[in-house]
């Protein structure tokens, strides 16, 4: 009778032999032949429903470790230029999977995220990386990704994708469903080339009940591909720190800086400290204090916390979490301002004449100690009367000086005219559930202002020295907006009989002039989502563009490091200009700033896209019981496809088809951006006031359908199609443009 190996010398031998894996190997290592090869068999199957190997391709393998050559994709460069590889085949937990660093050989062509290729292991014994990998060979061109609901079929299944717009499915083979379960939310990849009818998937991710607690946000963080989870390298980093010594710093911690937040602020990253100024040749002055989080103490450059924070760009906020650049250890900690607690900083001391016009600043990098961690509403609650047992204590030596140099700078501002847009921002409040319990909209404080007109004071203090200092550092730039958008800003504003001068230099007191005309009319909200319409999107760059909207010559991000690289560069920046340590901007942050500016700006973009579908979901799921029911809102937009509404209540966005808007052909001008109706002449436009049926809500994609039932207060016009019996057939596209070309030939002959 033939020895069989047990289950451990078996997973022995795959180890050392990952090449040398398919039961035929393993049955002439162990010369087992003939009928002993059935109990090898059972074994084998055992060890599979263990988890203790896996199989593929009639080979079994450890979950744990990799083949000697497999598939991997390339993920994103990280701060030092070195490309890692995520292995496409990993059967662990994602978050265990090894890291893999690619070494490029002569003549390798460079590698760019989503790249995938066929490439030699080799494992080593190091704490960044596991692996290297060597090139075999590239497989061609990025797979188009895709996030959906898996439904399952006797085939295998199908994605239903959850993008709005994306009603096209996704075929899912028996052998790439990676066990998913129906109606489970995953990740797929294409696979295979393009052929007639659905296309074909892979699933890469299983991702767990699309509907359950808080899966909204985690829906946007993958479909949108946001780092959510620290490497095992930045966390060891991060718990490695220790509090800053106090070295050369200059002592602030007499000062009674506070820091005022949301209530439900986990961070604090800046303090304030204001005071009238006692220097007899600044009557009426004031000097205002703005200290904040020193992170460049913590996160050095080129170090991992380094790498990590460069590749997230900034915090991502969503309503039930937060994705932060810093493990909590820094930004919930280590970081952050707490009250009693030394903290070190680098403040700025501004001071400020009696017109609120900045005459002079100094930077320095300090220790502080918070007098009070305080949110804006006990703040404004005591300015206005009302104070609590923290804030009594602070009225006259910290509140009423902050409001006091708040009113002082809000005269440089008006003399300034920063664009002012009056566009409330929305809050979705969540149960523990995850279920919203309601929408909205935020109350805009003298708090919020106070804070919002010293962070920006700082700001252009920062943009301002490092220029002195002759440093590189990173803009915040706001160009002014094109002719084409400005074009089109002043035709709205004519069709609703306001004016906007042409032909001279723009400035954003123009454009408020315009907002003014139209505040307190039926036209205020069309003005306002038309003007910021007609703006560029804010972005990093090393060279100073300007800051249209805010109406500075010069400004840079300096106060919010702990959940914004750009910050930490001018941080660095800072130290570096004023000998203030080695800890400053490196040589490598230099060479590759340019490239920082559009890595950074790119990532704002992506988490502004997560956060605004995140608010969409929540919004769709908060108003998936009320289908049917009938809601005022204004359009917002105007498309060939249909009508965009904003509804009053939640400030949701729904889309009304063009199909349910009327019974006639409309023309639509992407001039004025309007439809008109062929046959009545109806005509719609941004701005106009609505009332809506909610048809449908569909809370996985954010999407909502509504129902036109009435136009300014008005019902629809009936247009002479209407009661035609069968299916309606709108007028050419043709016929309407010989009806609109006759109607002009009768109007110039009546002018004659």
């Amino acid at each position: 009778m033939q020895d069989i190996p047990t289950k451990a010398q078996i997973l022995q031998w795959i180890a050392e032999n990952p090449g040398l894996s398919a039961k035929r190997d393993i049955a002439k290592a162990f010369n087992i032949k003939g009928a002993a090869r059935i109990d090898l068999k059972r074994i084998l199957r055992e060890l599979e429903d263990d988890g203790a190997v896996t199989k593929k391709a009639r080979t079994y393998r450890d979950p744990d470790t990799l083949p000697p050559v497999t598939l991997l994709t390339a993920l994103p460069p990280d701060g030092q230029g070195d490309v890692f590889l995520r292995p496409m085949e990993w059967q662990g937990e994602a978050e265990d999977a090894p890291r893999i660093l690619f070494i490029p050989k002569k003549g390798d062509p460079a590698l760019g995220a989503g790249d995938r290729i066929l490439a030699r292991l080799s494992k080593v014994d190091l704490d960044d990386w596991q692996y290297e990998a060597r090139l075999i060979r590239r497989l061609g061109s990025n797979p188009i990704k895709l996030l959906g609901i898996f439904r399952q079929n006797a085939e295998g299944g199908r994605i239903v994708p959850i993008d709005k717009g994306a009603d096209k499915e996704w075929i899912v083979g028996r052998d790439d469903t990676l066990d998913a379960r129906d109606g489970e939310l995953v990740e797929a990849e294409q696979s295979g080339p393009k052929r007639l009818g659905l296309p074909r998937a892979r699933i890469v991710a299983r991702l767990g009940d699309p509907t359950g607690p808080k899966a909204v946000s985690l829906i946007a963080i993958h479909q949108h591909g946001i780092p959510d989870r620290f490497p095992d390298p930045v966390i060891a980093a991060a718990e490695a720190a220790k509090p800053a010594p106090m070295g050369k710093r200059e002592d602030l911690r007499d000062l009674p800086l506070v820091t005022i937040d949301p209530s439900d602020a986990r961070d604090h990253d800046d303090a304030v400290y204001a005071e009238a100024d006692t220097d007899p040749h600044n009557p009426g002055g004031f000097v205002v204090w703005v200290a904040i989080a020193d992170v460049a103490h913590y996160v050095r450059p080129g170090s991992p916390l380094d790498r990590e924070a460069r590749k997230r760009g900034n915090s991502t906020y969503f309503p039930d979490r937060v994705v932060p650049m810093l493990p909590d250890v820094l930004s919930g900690d280590l970081c952050s301002l707490h009250e009693g607690v030394d903290r070190p900083c680098i403040a700025v001391r501004l001071k400020l004449d009696a017109e609120g016009q900045k005459i002079s600043h100094r930077f320095v990098r300090g220790m502080m100690r918070s007098a009070a961690s305080l949110h804006y509403g006990e703040v404004q609650d005591a300015q206005d009367g009302r104070p609590n047992d923290r804030t009594a204590q602070l009225m006259d030596r910290v509140i009423t000086p902050l409001y006091a140099a708040y009113t002082v700078a809000t005269k440089a501002r008006h003399l300034r005219q920063p664009l002012d847009l009056d566009l409330p921002e929305r809050k979705i409040v969540l149960s523990d559930e995850g279920k919203v319990l309601s929408v909205a909209y935020r109350e805009r404080l003298d708090a919020h202002k106070l804070i919002e007109e010293f962070m920006i004071l700082a700001n252009v203090a920062a943009a301002e020295e490092l220029t002195r200092l002759k440093r590189p550092l990173l803009f915040r730039v706001h160009e002014e907006p094109s002719p084409e958008k400005l074009d089109a800003l002043r035709e709205v504003a004519e069709a609703s009989g306001f004016t906007l001068a042409k032909g001279q230099v723009l400035k954003t007191a123009h454009l408020n002039r315009l907002l003014a005309q139209a505040q307190g009319t039926e036209f205020d909200e069309l003005m306002n989502i038309t003007t910021l319409r007609s703006m560029t999107q804010a972005y990093y760059h090393p060279q100073n563009f300007g800051h249209f909207g805010l109406s500075l010559r010069s400004y840079a991000h300096f106060t919010s490091p702990i959940r914004r690289y750009s910050d930490l560069i001018v941080h660095r920046a800072l130290i570096t200009g004023h000998n203030w340590g080695d800890d400053g901007l490196s040589a490598q942050d230099i060479e590759v700033l340019e490239e920082t500016a559009k890595q950074i700006s790119d990532a704002e973009r992506r988490s502004m896209m997560a956060e605004r579908d995140t608010n969409d979901r929540y919004l769709a799921a908060y108003l998936a019981d009320r289908v049917g029911n009938e809601f005022t809102g204004r359009i917002s937009g105007v498309q060939r496809f249909g009508l965009f509404i904003k509804l009053d209540e939640t400030g949701a966005d729904g889309l009304i088809p063009i199909r349910d808007v009327g019974r006639e052909f409309f023309h639509y001008d992407d001039q004025t951006q309007t439809l008109m109706g062929a046959d009545t002449g109806l005509t719609l436009g941004i701005g106009q006031k609505v009332t809506v049926r909610l048809a449908e809500a569909i809370p996985v994609t954010g999407g909502l359908v509504l129902e036109l039932l009435s136009l300014d207060g008005a019902t629809l016009p009936r247009s002479p199609n209407s009661g035609r019996k069968g299916r309606f057939s709108p007028r050419k596209p043709g016929a309407f443009a010989a009806r609109d070309a006759k109607s002009k030939r009768k109007v110039v002959r009546k002018r004659r």
